[in-house]
This record gives structure tokens, sequence and C-alpha cells, in this order.
């Protein structure tokens, strides 16, 4: 009997208790895959051959991955099996975005301008590997991380496991529905005016963006000025925070850097964070935008469980400032620089030259103002941090929207159909606050909802505290999208 069950497979030639093993494997937190492999339960060549098969099996149907590497990740797993001593990342398939640079490999930034592989790793990534993380491939994204979907002329769509007709988010889009699919544990992105949050909130995931120069992006000396962060999307928070320990750090190639964190991330997560003083508020911080009733829903659900869990919560009424021109200048300058340095310019996407078009109206000069202008809004925003410890907000004001959101959209469409999505997050771009993706449930559609959780300067500690805080009283880690196969 046992012999006639083994030989069962689905209808694609797959064993289902492989499926089923490969599933509880991916969706253990990087921190138990880690441990497994330290504890010799498992390898590094078995985790990353069970995200291969994840991958192989459920990526055609979501797009996140841009290329896969799997002989290169096997080999690696291989080596990582054959090493001593063992890293805290040790055996642990990850996936990276594709603005990021991975040795051997094309950065194409999400177009198709750029052909010829670079020849090292960026910063991050080398931090990645040196803790025994395997890279198994690097995931989609918009051209030069424009807009809030995942969605180029070159790499088609990327589609949100929770519901295939609907978008993960952007730009870190791909990353996002890899690791909400259970494909690896966790995946870099990055964050130049929501890219880690937005699709952190549309595919139910935990996103933090750390402070301006927490996270090296060497060899480049910025990522869109000082608008851009790297940093993990993660099922938990205690993922995030382990990873944050691997990441944070800057080089001297970097213009921005953070004041150094007094102790490790992990250990900051095993204090708790006593009783903080929490501002909230549903208005977005750009006029003429509305959230979504079930956005609000989640806000207040929030509230009700920060004051269960002992802390002052108010409702607060911040007067935001005016973020537009400072945030135009350096997203004009940014992708303007990254265009720049592609080898085919012919070769981007039309929106992307109406984007530059844009762009060479805004000198350098007026970049290095905008820089200027976010510095004293960071200084004005600091003031509401006087009255109360976090601020608490929506994500995003709509829900995800179908696939497609870019089809036949030029630059002024585009722009148009993003704005939503980035009201409540691009001003922390500007000012450079740390600011959360947390998890709040699930709305009426099945997708996930969301909640932003925003910090002083310098104090992602107690956002990290208080977001363990919610998931401890609220699980989230455990939900799993039904990914069909396509």
């Amino acid at each position: 009997m046992d012999g006639n069950r083994d030989g069962l497979r689905d209808g694609d030639g797959r064993r289902p208790e492989q499926d089923r093993e490969d599933a509880e494997t991916m969706f253990q937190t990087i921190a138990r895959q880690a441990e497994l492999v330290r504890t010799g339960k498992t390898t590094s060549r078995a985790l990353v051959e069970a995200a291969l098969r994840r991958t192989a099996r459920l990526d055609p149907a979501l797009g996140a991955f841009r290329v896969v590497l799997a002989e290169q990740a096997l080999a690696e797993a291989d080596a990582r099996d054959a090493q001593e001593p063992l890293g805290p990342l040790h055996g642990v398939p990850v996936a990276v975005k594709d603005e990021l640079d991975l040795t051997g490999q094309v950065t194409t930034f999400g177009g198709s301008a750029n052909r010829t592989p670079v020849t090292a790793d960026s910063e991050a990534v080398r931090r990645l590997r040196a803790a025994g993380a395997v890279v198994i491939g690097k995931t989609a994204m918009p051209e030069f991380g424009q807009w809030p979907f995942t969605e180029s002329a070159a790499h088609g769509h990327t589609r949100n496991p929770w519901d295939t007709t609907r978008t993960p988010g952007g730009s870190s889009g791909g990353s996002a529905a890899a690791v909400a699919a259970g494909l690896v544990g966790a995946a870099l992105g990055g964050d130049g005016g929501g890219s880690i949050r937005i699709p952190a909130a549309c595919c139910g995931l935990f996103g933090l963006k750390p402070q301006r120069g927490r996270v090296s992006t060497a060899p480049t000396p910025h990522l869109w000025y000082a608008l851009g962060t790297i940093g993990p999307l993660t099922r938990t928070v205690g993922d995030a925070a382990l990873l944050y320990d691997v990441l944070a750090g800057t080089t001297p190639a970097d213009r921005w850097s953070a004041r150094p964190t007094a102790t490790s991330w992990v250990t900051a997560l095993e204090t708790p964070p006593g009783r903080l003083r929490i501002g909230y508020s549903a208005k977005p911080a750009v006029p003429g935008v509305r959230p979504h009733p079930e956005h609000v829903g989640a806000l207040l659900e929030t509230v009700r469980a920060l004051r269960e869990l002992g802390h002052d919560v108010r409702e607060v009424h911040p007067r935001y400032p005016d973020a537009t021109a400072p945030f135009a200048a350096q997203f004009c300058g940014g992708v303007r620089a990254e265009a720049a340095a592609v080898e085919h310019p012919g070769l981007l996407e039309r929106r992307t030259r109406s984007t530059l078009a844009l762009a060479r109206l805004v000198p350098e000069s007026a970049v290095e103002r905008g820089i200027a202008a976010g510095e004293r809004l960071a200084d004005r925003v600091d003031r509401m941090f006087t009255t109360m410890d976090l601020l608490l907000t929506p994500v995003i004001a709509e829900r995800p929207r179908r696939v497609g959101a870019l089809d036949g959209a030029g630059l002024l469409t585009a722009l148009a159909r993003s704005r939503p999505m980035v009201a409540y997050t691009a001003l922390w771009n500007v000012t450079g606050h740390p600011a959360a993706s947390v998890p709040a449930g699930r709305g009426e559609d099945g997708l996930p909802l969301a909640v932003q959780l925003v910090g002083r300067r310098d104090d992602e500690v107690s956002v990290l505290r208080v977001a363990a805080q919610l998931e401890e009283a609220r699980p989230w880690a455990q939900w799993r999208p039904d990914v069909p196969v396509a």
C-alpha cells in the first residue's frame, strides 16, 4: 500500500505529498530554516531544492521572478553544506529585487536596456551571502521602480498570490509575491516611495522601510538620492530583525549613514516597548485621496488591539507638510541617473522616456534643493513626535487593483493611478523616517489588510517592538494563499 501511495502523482506529474512537504518547509520562518541547518535536521541543499520545486510549480502563475538561478543556487547550497562555521542565515534560500547587483547576472531594473552581466554583488547581497544565505533568483519590478504596480513591457505582469487577478503592489512586488507564496522565506526589496510597504500591504507581509542610511546602497552612493532604502520583505517581525542585523551598516561609498542602534535588532525584540503614546489618523499625507472603508476599519481594529496591549492610543490630526516638490525632484533625478547608466537607452519603455523628458527640465541643483527641502520637512515632522512615540495610519488608500493597471497608460495616467497607493507612504521617504507595513487581517475580497507604523528618526526598534506585540496578539504568519498552478 505504501508503494501505491508513493506512486500517486497529481496532474502535472508531481507527488502531492512532496508539494505538502515543500510548503511546510518554505513556510517556516527563515530563523527556523537556519536553525534546522545548524542542528543538522536538514541541509542547505534540501532547503534550496524545496524552494526551486515550489518556484517551478507556482511561479508561472505569479511572475514573481525575473530569473531563477537553479544550477548556481544548488552549487552554492552544496558549498554551504561543506562550510564551517555556520552564519546566521546559513543555507537559507532568498531572492533579491532586480535593481540589486548579483555577480554574473544582468541588473535589468525591470527593463530590457541592459544586457551585460555585472562582475560583483551589491553590498546588501554580499552581506546576505556572507551570512550564509543562498540567492535563488532575481525578482520582478517595474522599470526603475517607478510605479506601485509590478508590471513592465519587458517582463510582463506580476500577480498577487492571494488573487492572481490582482496586483501585488510595487515596486518590490516580485519579492513580495515570492515570499507570500512560500517560494522563499524572505526577499530583498527597495523603497523609494513605499515600494517595500505597499507590496507588503497587498500581500500580507511585514515590510519595514528603515531609516535612511541604515542599509548600504553600494556600489551606488544612493538609491533615488535621499528617497530610497533597501530592506527585506518577510512573513514575521523576527525574521525582519534577523535580516537587518545582517544588512545594517554602510560603506564609504554611501552618501547617507544612519545612527547605529544600541543593540542587535533581534536582541531588541526581547525587551517589551513599555507603554507608548501612539497617535492614529486615517488622513492621507496627499490631498484629494480618500481611504477605502476597510482600511479605516483595519486602522480602528488595530487601535483597539494596541489599547488592549496597554498603550496610550489617541486620534491625532496631523498637519502634513507638502512633500510634492522635493519628492518629484528626487524621483526625476533618480530615474535620470539610473537611465543614464543603461547600455541601450533606445530600449527604455515609452513611459520611462516620458519621465526622462520631464527629468531633463530638473537640473541637478534642483535635486539638491529637493534633498535640503526634505531635511527641513523632516525637522517639521519631528515636532509631531514630541507628543507621541509612534504614528499609526493605513498603508494604501485603495484595495489592490486588477492586474494591468499600467496597460496602455502614459505617464500622467500612471501617475494618477499611483496616487492612492503612495498617499500614506511617500512622505516618509522624503523625511527619511522609519515606517513599516504590519498585517491587519483580510478584507471581504480575501486580500490582506495592513496598517503603517511610523517612528521617530533612527527609532526602528520601537516600530519593531510594537509590530511584534501586534503579531503576538493577532498572529498572521500562518496565513497561506492558495496559489493556482498555471
